[in-house]
């Protein structure tokens, strides 16, 4: 089974002024130590997004794994690690066709009964959310809190990364609640290479 690392960055192209703020905060958050980073673009066309990707797989080489939003077709023409599919995106199924077996798959869930359903797919970890109130999606899914990712490890033995609103001031809580990873994007755009730094302190 895919073992996660405790920090998983989301870069939300959104977060950034420019293409090359979101680079430099990947380098920095890997000078940091962060082993692997989401990619997410909500809003760009998919030459953009490749373009973006592929400079960030330049840029970081092969001292993080990439996971690419959305997007399976891109995770493959980006050389990426991995892809990570939504409730409305490519299902799972269908996202590990394009990407083979080789590659990683994430699959977001909300509630028990997507969790449920998810842990029966072939992929290789699932995401729980949000735990806390969160302003990086416009129409948010109902906050499940902590005891929505008590009753997530309940139901299933995959690796289990919590999402919304985890800050450096309650991500100790969702680990113990049960998560194997906390997957954070606004409170690593300010000072991408501190915060991160507090958050591996902290996660440890």
């Amino acid at each position: 089974m895919n073992r996660l690392p405790r920090l998983y960055p989301i870069l939300d192209t959104s977060c950034f002024p420019d293409p090359e703020a979101l680079l430099l905060a990947a380098e920095e958050l890997v000078a940091a130590g962060v082993t692997l980073l989401q990619y997410r673009n909500k809003t760009g066309n998919a030459r953009q997004m490749l373009d973006q990707a592929l400079e960030l797989r330049r840029r970081l080489g092969s001292s993080v794994k990439l996971i690419m939003n959305d997007r399976a077709d891109l995770c493959l023409a980006a050389t990426f690690d991995g892809v990570h599919v939504g409730q409305d995106d490519l299902s799972s199924e269908g996202a590990r066709k394009v990407i083979g077996e080789g590659l990683w798959l994430g699959v977001s869930t909300h509630n028990p009964e997507q969790v449920s359903e998810a842990d029966r797919t072939s992929a290789d970890y699932l995401a729980i959310g949000p735990v806390f109130a969160t302003s990086s999606k416009v129409n948010p899914d109902p906050v499940i809190g902590l005891e929505g990712v008590r009753r997530a490890r309940a139901l299933t033995r995959k690796p289990l990364v919590a999402i919304g609103g985890i800050t450096r001031a309650n991500c100790g809580s969702v680990i113990d609640a049960g998560a194997d990873s906390v997957a954070v994007i606004s409170d690593l755009v300010h000072e991408p290479r501190k915060s991160a730094e507090e958050f591996l302190r902290i996660l440890r």
